[in-house]
């Protein structure tokens, strides 16, 4: 029978995710102040480059997941994909998918970046931070929300702002690594359709769920995406 994690068991996960957060904010933070996502420079030397600055910064060496960068068409394939390497060019949008690991908790950070003056891809840009903070809101609102529920709210906020989600799900559970053990039931680790439970709940080890909102949202008519990604319920 699962035992309840202790107040001061929580407080360490809640103060190792937040720190871990923080963290990914400021790598990403000097990624920008250094020009990493820059014309001229492949998806693969940006990723080795910003890999080094987390070992540089903070002395990190493990990702709990595969370090995404994709610019141009490549935003608009899922995680799953592993495209040929793009170089990013001079009008181009790209993003940036880290699972960098911090003292054994796990942050997952994603932003987006546009080069040049698209202004399509700039509006992105502008709706992904908004989009995030009403799905937060969403949640907020509401203490009995459900995984599909506040994956249904997602998806209308995109489709209104003339997105479309580009992957199967808006977010999953995150904590110790590696998270993808925490919980038994796919499904319910996701925030996705077919998750019909409440994302405020514990796991089956006892302890509180705490989630990453994740969103992928692209156009497929003009050929390109964009990603933010951060968490949901702390911080």
């Amino acid at each position: 029978m699962p035992v309840a994690a202790t107040g001061s068991e929580e407080a360490r996960r809640v103060a190792g995710l937040v720190a871990a957060q923080e963290k990914a904010i400021a790598l990403f933070a000097e990624v920008e102040a250094r020009g990493l996502v820059a014309p001229g420079r492949g998806e693969r030397e940006v990723s080795d480059d910003i890999r080094d600055l987390a070992n540089e910064m903070f002395g990190t060496t493990r990702h709990w997941h595969k370090r995404i960068i994709r610019s141009g068409p490549n935003t608009l394939l899922p995680y799953r994909e592993n495209p040929p390497d793009r170089v990013i060019t001079e009008d181009d949008i790209a993003f940036a998918d880290f699972g960098p690991i911090f003292e054994e908790y796990e942050a997952d950070f994603g932003r987006t970046y546009v080069l040049g003056a698209d202004p399509d891809k700039h509006r992105l840009l502008r709706d992904l931070p908004r989009i995030f903070d009403a799905g937060r809101a969403a949640f907020a609102a509401d203490p009995d929300i459900t995984g599909g529920q506040l994956h249904a709210e997602v998806e209308r906020l995109a489709a209104e702002a003339g997105w479309s989600l580009g992957i199967w799900h808006a977010g999953h559970l995150v904590g110790e690594f590696p998270h993808e053990s925490n919980d038994g039931a796919k499904a319910e680790s996701y925030i996705t359709p077919d998750n019909d439970t409440p994302l405020r709940r514990t796991d089956r080890a006892g302890r509180i769920c705490h989630w990453i909102l994740e969103l992928h949202l692209v156009d497929r008519r003009r050929g390109f995406g964009g990603f933010y990604e951060q968490l949901l319920d702390l911080a």
